[in-house]
C-alpha cells in the first residue's frame, strides 16, 4: 500500500491536513509507491512563521559556526549517498550514477558555502573625510524560499538553500511533488548536522503552495528553476509582491560542430549530452548543427547506430545507458513532440517510441529518437521537448550556424565543436547564450562560478549560486561613521565632497 509523506517542519515531520494527495510512481515499474500531500496556503503559513520565528537567532549566530554545518552536512551527505542516490532513481528514473552526479553537484555548493565567512566579508575605507570611516556589510534577508523541479531533486534545493542558509537566512524549499523525497531526507541531515530546527522547512505542493510563497508578505526572496512560463510568472507575481527574484526557465542547447571538429569527440558528446538521463535536463544538448553538407553526413553516419545501440533500462542496473521518464504523462507528451516532427516534415532516422523492457512493461520508457533534416520553422525545434531526442539542423555556414542559438527564444547553453581557435573565440564572444562551451558538450558551471541563462530561460538579474548567489541570498548595508578625534572643542560640520 502507498505510504503518505509528510512535510518536514520545524525539524520534525509533520501530515499535511489540506486532504489533497498526488502519487508518487516507480518509473520503472509504473506503480504507486507513495502519495505526496499537497499543502494549503494555511499549511505554508505555518512554516513561514517558524522558519521567521527561527531566523533571528540564526542570522546572529557567526559564519564560521554557520559553515561548521555546513561542513558537516557535507560529510553526511557523502557518508549517505548511496543511500540518496538510490532514494532519487527510485523516484525520479535516473540510473543510479546519474543519482550520484546530481547529489554531487549540490554538494559542490556546499563546499562553497562552507567559505561562507570569507563571501560575507564587505569593504571598508579609512579617512573617507576628516574623521570619517566608510564601510559595508552584507546581512541575511530574512525567510527566503525555493521551487524546485523534479529533474535534479537534490542538487537545485542545495543549489538554493546551501548558500542562502550560510548566509544567515532560514529557509523553505517547495519541491516538486513527482519526486520530493529526497529534499525531505536533505533536511533530515540537514537537522543532523547541526542546524537548529526551522531553518530549513519542506514544504509539499502544487500551485496553492506556489502561489503562497509567492504572495506570502514574510518571504522575502525566491528561487525557482522550471519551465519558462512558469518561471515568467512566478517572476512577475513574486516581483509584484515585492519579493527578490531569480527563475531560471527552459532550454534548447545547440552545439554547432565545425569540418574540423574531432568527430569521434563529438558523437561520444552528443550521446552522453543528448541522452543521459533520458534527455530531462536543462543542460541537455537537443539540437546538433553540423557545419556544411560533408560534416553532416559523417556526423549521422556515425550517430545512427550509436543511439540504435543506446540500452535503456531500470535506474539501478549499472549497464543502463539511462532509465525511464518520470511519469507516464511527460513520456507521453514527449512521444508526442517525436510525433510532431514526423508531421513537419523531419526525417526521423531511429524512433525510440513503442520501446518496452522485458519484465518492466508498465514502466515509462522511451528508446533513443534522432532527427535529421530539422529546420528552425519548425515547432518540435522551437520548443523544449526534454526527452531523448536529439535533432540535426543542417548549416551551410558558421555563420548560420552561429545565429541559430543566438535567434532562439531560449538562452541556457550551447557548444561548439572545432579546432580552430578564432571560430571559439568569435562564437563565445558573440552568442547570445548564457553558458558556452568549447570542445565541452555540457558547460555547467563549478559551483564558485555562477548558474544562469539569457532571453526565457532565465528571468531576474542574478544567477544561481557562485558569488552572484551571495549576491541574491544578502542585503548590503553601507554604513558612514565619524569619531571626531580628540582637542575638537566645538562641533563642526561636513559634508562629503561629492554631495556638495
Amino acid at each position: 500500500m502507498a505510504k503518505d509523506l509528510t512535510h518536514f517542519i520545524g525539524g520534525t515531520h509533520v501530515k499535511g491536513t489540506s486532504g489533497r494527495f498526488l502519487d508518487v510512481t516507480n518509473p520503472n515499474t509504473g506503480e504507486v509507491t507513495a502519495r505526496t500531500p499537497l499543502a494549503s496556503a494555511a499549511e505554508l503559513r505555518a512554516a513561514v512563521e517558524v522558519a521567521a520565528k527561527a531566523f533571528p537567532d540564526w542570522a546572529a549566530t557567526n559564519p564560521q559556526r554557520r559553515a561548521r554545518v555546513m561542513f558537516e552536512f557535507k560529510r553526511l551527505l557523502e557518508a549517505n549517498m548511496n543511500e540518496l542516490a538510490e532514494l532519487l532513481s527510485s523516484e525520479h528514473g535516473k540510473v543510479i550514477a546519474d543519482s550520484k552526479g546530481d547529489v554531487q553537484r549540490g554538494l559542490e555548493v556546499i563546499e562553497f558555502a562552507c567559505g561562507i565567512p570569507h563571501l560575507m566579508k564587505g569593504e571598508f575605507t579609512e579617512g573617507a573625510g576628516p574623521g570619517i570611516d566608510m564601510y559595508s556589510m552584507r546581512q541575511p534577508l530574512g525567510v527566503c524560499a525555493g521551487i524546485t523541479p523534479f529533474n535534479f531533486p537534490a542538487m537545485i534545493p542545495m543549489w538554493m538553500f546551501g548558500v542562502s542558509i550560510a548566509c544567515g537566512n532560514t529557509f523553505i524549499v517547495k519541491p516538486s511533488e513527482k519526486d520530493p523525497s529526497v529534499p525531505i531526507r536533505l533536511a533530515e541531515l540537514f537537522m543532523e548536522a547541526g542546524a537548529p530546527a526551522g531553518v530549513l522547512n519542506v514544504v509539499n505542493g502544487d500551485k496553492e503552495a506556489v502561489d503562497a510563497i509567492l504572495a506570502d508578505p514574510t518571504i522575502q526572496a525566491v528561487s525557482f528553476v522550471g519551465s519558462s512560463d512558469i518561471a515568467q510568472y512566478v517572476y512577475a507575481t513574486g516581483t509584484a509582491h515585492g519579493k527578490r527574484v531569480q527563475a531560471m526557465g527552459g532550454a534548447k542547447n545547440h552545439a554547432i560542430i565545425m569540418p574540423d571538429a574531432d568527430m569521434d569527440q563529438v558523437v561520444n558528446d552528443l550521446i552522453g549530452a543528448g541522452y543521459g538521463s533520458a534527455g530531462e535536463r536543462c543542460m541537455a544538448i537537443s539540437v546538433a548543427v553540423p557545419v556544411g553538407e560533408e560534416t553532416a553526413d559523417r556526423l549521422v553516419e556515425k550517430l545512427v547506430p550509436r543511439v540504435q545501440a543506446l540500452k535503456v533500462g531500470i535506474s539501478s542496473a549499472a549497464d543502463s545507458d539511462y532509465g525511464p521518464l518520470v511519469t507516464k504523462a511527460h513520456m507521453d507528451k514527449v512521444s508526442s513532440y517525436i510525433e510532431m516532427g514526423v508531421k513537419e516534415g523531419a526525417k526521423l532516422l531511429v524512433d525510440g517510441r513503442g520501446f518496452k523492457l522485458q519484465g518492466y512493461e508498465n514502466g515509462f520508457f522511451l528508446g533513443g529518437s534522432l532527427f535529421d533534416g530539422v529546420t528552425p520553422d519548425m515547432q518540435s525545434y522551437k520548443d523544449e521537448i526534454f526527452g531523448p531526442v536529439l535533432q540535426v539542423v543542417r548549416a551551410k555556414s558558421f555563420g548560420e550556424a552561429a545565429d541559430l542559438p543566438t535567434r532562439h527564444q531560449y538562452g541556457n547553453g550551447v557548444a561548439i565543436y572545432t579546432r580552430d581557435g578564432d571560430a571559439a573565440r568569435t562564437f563565445a564572444s558573440n552568442v547570445q547564450v548564457g553558458m558556452v562551451g568549447i570542445n565541452v558538450p555540457i558547460p555547467v558551471p563549478l559551483a564558485y562560478h555562477t548558474f544562469g541563462g539569457w532571453k526565457r530561460s532565465a528571468f531576474g538579474d542574478t544567477n544561481q549560486h557562485g558569488t552572484e548567489g551571495v549576491k541574491f541570498w544578502t542585503h548590503i548595508k553601507t554604513v558612514t561613521s565619524r569619531w571626531p578625534t580628540g582637542g575638537v572643542k566645538e562641533a563642526s560640520s561636513f559634508v562629503i565632497p561629492t554631495m556638495k
